[in-house]
């Protein structure tokens, strides 16, 4: 593995991410390490052979490559050359309507498959121990705030969950039980209030 983390400001790579098989293709090479297209398939919903597809355009993008053949070689092997990535505005500040639009698909893309994921563990948490449910935490607040105090509170929860993140914490060191847990955290101004004028 390469890097930690790639953030991007790649409109092609944007559009290619913005698509919940590849997101889970992603995510299941980054958490879990090499698998093949068969196996990536089961945590996308795909056939192997259109998982394949999807493997080739994450790999078209720098973001998985070949790993080394196992077994009897016959099968494919892919790996994740980060453990994350993310976007970035574009170093000459300005926002273009192809970046934007790239940058909302992908944003839209990742919050739906959080809400699915959400919905999942909801639909089977009276099967957790009465720990995990215990420990489990979803709140919704309403803040009022400004720009200046957005960024630092995100700053302070970025510097609180960095010795949990997958990149950075090695499961083998992790206590005892630990599973893969999901932070979502959503912090935006609300849409203005429109007028009878506007």
């Amino acid at each position: 593995m390469k890097s930690h983390r790639m953030v991007t400001d790649d409109v092609g790579l944007l559009r290619a991410m913005a698509h919940p098989a590849r997101l889970a293709i992603l995510g299941r090479l980054q958490e879990e390490g090499p698998a093949t297209a068969t196996e990536c398939a089961e945590v996308a919903g795909l056939s192997p052979s259109a998982c394949s597809y999807h493997l080739r355009t994450l790999a078209k993008h720098g973001l998985i490559e070949e790993a080394p053949a196992r077994g009897d070689g016959r099968e494919r092997v892919w790996r994740a050359l980060q453990k994350g990535w993310g976007m970035k505005d574009p170093e000459s500040g300005e926002l273009t309507a192809e970046l934007l639009a790239a940058q909302s698909a992908v944003i839209q893309t990742v919050l739906d498959e959080a809400s699915r994921r959400l919905a999942e563990y909801l639909a089977q948490s009276s099967r957790e121990s009465a720990d995990w449910r215990q420990a489990t935490r979803l709140a919704h607040m309403v803040l009022y705030m400004d720009p200046d105090e957005i960024r630092a509170l995100a700053e302070r929860v970025d510097d609180l969950v960095a010795p949990y993140r997958i990149t950075e914490r090695d499961p083998e060191t992790a206590p005892n039980g630990a599973r893969v847990t999901e932070f979502q955290l959503r912090l935006f101004p609300r849409a203005p209030k429109r007028t009878s004028e506007g």
